[in-house]
């Protein structure tokens, strides 16, 4: 899904699910803190709200962040994570290579269609529904700060629908080493989105427009990697969710 119609749909989907929920622009402008043109922009697509206000939108209207992206993991078409990255690689083969992979394709699919249910029965496996989720690549550092420039997601990528990652809203990619040995540069950390969290949870942070991971302290927000500083908390911090686990 393109970028402009991400933005479309939020545009659209504000405006829908405002509605619905009989909320006007001046009473939703009041409960996110804004002027009311600021939601007459939105809707018309002016300009975007950023990530951590769509998130409090959500709240406000109660639907979820895949609501206002029109965003549904309903088809079965639908590209897994990873399997983007083996298409291209198909297409970038000549015709022999492409040959090559049909061919094996093809003896996998009759092996597994001849032994797989045999497979099954004599080694049961417990499976899971797939759901989607935002991705948003490298925005939290896990180092001296992460600039927070784009607030669209970069991709969509499939989890598990299992019990405990049920309260996932989003994903998000980490950058740097400050969080090792916990969580390492590239991790994909999966995050519950909400505003309150408990001093000890690890979490999502906004500083001065930098976007970190860190585990909260009293009065600081905490590096796991004895080698980097702890970060003072300030009338700027926001909580944007918190790190159920990673991928």
């Amino acid at each position: 899904m393109s970028d402009d119609t991400i933005k479309k749909n939020i545009s659209k989907n504000i405006s829908k699910y405002r509605e619905a929920a009989g909320i006007s622009q001046k009473d939703l402008a009041k409960k996110l803190g804004v002027v009311p043109s600021r939601i007459s922009n939105w809707e018309t697509g002016a300009n975007c709200p950023t990530i951590d206000i769509l998130f409090e939108v959500c709240e406000i209207l109660n639907v979820s962040i895949n609501d206002i992206y029109g965003v549904y993991p309903d088809s079965k078409f639908i590209l897994k994570y990873g399997e983007q990255d083996l298409l291209k690689k198909y297409r970038n083969l000549d015709d022999h290579g492409k040959e090559l992979v049909n061919f094996t394709l093809d003896k996998e699919t009759e092996r597994i269609e001849k032994y797989g249910k045999l497979c099954e029965v004599s080694h049961p496996v417990t499976s899971f529904p797939m759901r989607l989720i935002s991705y948003y690549f490298k925005n939290a550092s896990a180092g001296t700060g992460q600039l927070v420039i784009d607030n669209l997601p970069d991709k969509d990528i499939e989890i598990p629908d299992k019990p405990e990652y049920r309260n996932v809203s989003y994903a998000i990619g980490v950058n740097g080493s400050s969080m090792e040995p916990a969580f390492q540069d590239g991790d994909i950390l999966l995050v519950e989105a909400t505003r309150e969290i408990d001093v000890g949870d690890i979490g999502i942070f906004q500083i001065n427009n930098e976007c970190f991971v860190k585990k909260l302290g009293e009065k600081e927000l905490i590096s796991l990697n004895k080698d980097y500083k702890n970060i003072p908390l300030d009338e700027t911090a926001a909580t944007l969710g918190k790190v159920i686990g990673k991928l």
